[in-house]
């Protein structure tokens, strides 16, 4: 037999076995799913006061998110979301965009990746790993 048409063959039966296990044999709630609804947020940087606003979002599972990420200070941030693989540079003074599809629910830890700069706001000490905030992804029957 021809090692091309084996090697065709191995690589549908592969396929096909990933097919069948997604639409078959994944568990519902692990599922993708896709809305259709494509939410735009906007999260600021905040100048000097080492936070991110705002520090608290939700979206719906299978949401489409376009994030705007704008940071105010005169030194770079950076946006880590590592459960959807987004690690973004935010440029001094600058708007930057990066987007995801929400394909799990759950609680998700959003965090500056480029480390440094510390002051007081409010009379509270703040410094590059107190920002962080979280996104809320719940099902659609509100879970």
């Amino acid at each position: 037999m021809n090692k091309y048409f084996v090697l065709i063959i191995i690589i549908l039966l592969i396929v096909a076995g990933g097919l069948f296990y997604r639409y078959r044999l994944l568990p519902a709630e692990h599922r993708p799913v896709n809305t259709g609804q494509i939410r735009e947020l906007t999260i600021v940087a905040k100048q000097n006061e080492w936070r991110f606003l705002p520090d608290d979002v939700t979206i719906q599972r299978g949401d489409r998110v376009i994030l705007t990420l704008v940071n105010e200070d005169d030194y770079d941030h950076g946006f880590g979301l590592e459960d959807f693989g987004i690690s973004q540079k935010m440029p001094a003074l600058a708007t930057v965009k990066t987007e995801f599809v929400a394909t799990q629910a759950g609680s998700f830890t959003f965090f500056c990746s480029v480390p440094g700069g510390e002051g007081d706001v409010n009379g509270e000490h703040r410094d590059h790993y107190d920002m962080t905030g979280v996104i809320q992804v719940i099902d659609a029957t509100g879970q």
